[in-house]
């Protein structure tokens, strides 16, 4: 089965208002990977974790969510914060998508925006409710913001 996807189209005013970015899901390694990076990270920043957090990886990450991440010491937390964006690509156009370069956002609202709804694909779930009108196929994870 194939890796789960979302489009994401930015609806807030501001520079990004219009972009489109198409989410994909990281393999089942790279997610335990992250997880258990992020969790010994927050371990070792004295931040509590509550073992049914723990023994749930990614998802229990996810679930305290981009707060949690924000206490780790910015050395930490970097690695953590670029493996996510490694899962959004923009698509400037309806037949082209491709990797982010820098200057594809210019807010930081939107980084924050799509760091939460790449959680919320490895969740399942949308961190919006409106569906995309962007094009995800039916049965795929689909959010705006």
């Amino acid at each position: 089965m194939a890796r789960k996807t979302a489009t994401v189209t930015i609806s807030a005013e501001g520079r990004d208002k219009g972009k489109v970015f198409v989410l994909t899901e990281l393999s089942a390694y790279e997610a335990e990977d992250w997880a258990g990076r992020a969790l010994f990270a927050l371990m070792n920043a004295g931040v509590e974790i509550p073992d049914n957090i723990a023994e749930a990886g990614l998802a229990g990450v996810a679930a305290m969510g981009l707060k949690a991440i924000a206490k780790l010491p910015f050395d930490s937390a970097k690695p953590l914060l670029d493996k996510m964006m490694g899962c959004v690509q923009i698509q400037p156009s309806p037949a082209v998508v491709r990797a982010l370069i820098a200057d594809d956002i210019e807010e930081v609202a939107t980084l924050l925006n799509l760091r939460k709804q790449v959680l919320g694909l490895h969740l399942d779930f949308s961190m919006a409710v409106a569906p995309s009108t962007s094009g995800s196929k039916p049965g795929q994870a689909a959010a705006r913001g």
